[in-house]
């Protein structure tokens, strides 16, 4: 089975920094794509980085620059680390995968989704 768990949301200033981790179980990352999403309230989910398994990664063009995605494959998990943090960066963030390995930030490519973490950014 094959499941994810987000940690590392919390309050954090205006051009502060957190580290998101996603713990997956049930799959590897040698097979699947991994990707971090986010829901502000009102708003639709959106895709902000993605990592496929040959090391290709995409960003949104609103993160790029300010967030890096990558993996420990030993532990088999996935990181985002976020920089320069913005209040329009506030949201829940999802971690998402899925098999197959092209990169994409669109919601319908992955069936695997962990249960979010609030990251909260203070002006």
């Amino acid at each position: 089975e094959v499941q994810l768990v987000e940690a590392g949301g919390g309050l954090v200033q205006a051009g502060g920094s957190l580290r998101l981790s996603c713990a997956a179980s049930g799959f590897t990352f040698d097979d699947y794509a991994v990707a971090w999403f986010r829901q502000a309230p009102g708003k639709e989910r959106e895709g902000v980085s993605c990592l496929t398994s040959d090391g290709s990664t995409r960003y949104a063009h609103s993160v790029k620059g300010r967030f890096t995605i990558s993996s420990d494959n030993a532990k088999n998990t996935v990181y985002l680390y976020m920089n320069s943090l913005k209040p329009e960066d506030t949201a829940v963030y999802y971690c998402a995968a899925d098999r197959g390995d092209w990169p994409s930030l669109s919601v319908g490519r992955y069936d695997y989704w962990g249960q979010g973490t609030q990251v909260t950014v203070s002006s």
